[in-house]
């Protein structure tokens, strides 16, 4: 495993909530890697030769229709993993994997995790319930992508994104995010200038700060609190 003195396996949310021998033991297994923005690490249907605990880098996963358009489904930060299709029995993934935000994570070889899932304990029940939080955050996507506003869509995309981030600045053009909701760049242009005029952020060409998040949390619909409370029961359950 490559090491570094900025990153450790315990700033992945998932594996800081196993038991700390558990997660010594792991470590030998895990490799710190740097996923570059817009890096495929999955296509629909393909078999995954690793998992990923990302720790700075953001992983979306998105289904792309027969006309090319596409939209997000989920995000996977620091508060999650992306290989949940190897231990539910599908072996491959039905959407797409790419890399949303640069930045590091660790990955492991797919045989070993599922060699440790089988074996059952902590590991298991920490997968099962991440599982079931993704499953969750899927489910609100797609009620909010079919009732809510553009600008609580952008919204909530922006405050899960910021959950998984240590900074008020996102990397991250109209253009990207348009994509992201699977909604018209204009109608993103729109949503964005309104919280800019309110004050809330400020967006230049390819950047995004986040000046006000109790003004965002305002705007947003109920879908972000939701995600959000699913997610912090399932740490706060494991650690029981």
């Amino acid at each position: 495993m490559l090491s570094s003195p900025a990153h450790e396996p315990n700033q992945n949310h998932l594996l800081a909530a196993l038991p700390a021998m558990e997660l010594e033991r792991l470590k030998t297994s895990l490799e710190l890697i740097h996923l570059p923005v817009g890096d495929v690490l999955c296509e629909s249907g393909g078999r995954l030769s690793y998992v990923y605990f990302p720790a700075t880098a953001i992983i979306s996963l998105h289904y792309i229709l027969e006309n090319g358009a596409s939209s997000e489904i989920a995000g996977v930060g620091n508060e999650g993993m992306l290989g949940v299709s190897l231990f539910m029995g599908g072996e491959s993934p039905p959407s797409w994997a790419t890399v949303q935000t640069g930045g590091h994570a660790y990955r492991m070889k797919a045989g070993l995790l599922m060699q440790e899932f089988n074996q059952g304990g902590s590991l298991q029940r920490l997968m099962l319930r991440y599982t079931q939080a993704l499953i969750s955050q899927i489910s609100q996507t797609a009620v909010c992508n079919r009732h809510h506003t553009i600008e609580q869509q952008l919204s909530r995309w922006l405050l899960l994104t910021l959950d998984r981030l240590n900074s008020r600045e996102l990397i991250m053009t109209q253009e990207l995010i348009a994509s992201m909701l699977g909604v018209r760049r204009e109608g993103i242009t729109e949503a964005a200038g309104k919280l800019q005029q309110a004050g809330i952020i400020r967006y230049r060409r390819g950047h995004i700060t986040v000046l006000d998040r109790t003004g965002l949390e305002a705007h947003v619909c109920e879908c972000y609190g939701v995600v959000r409370k699913e997610f912090e029961r399932l740490f706060r359950d494991v650690r029981k």
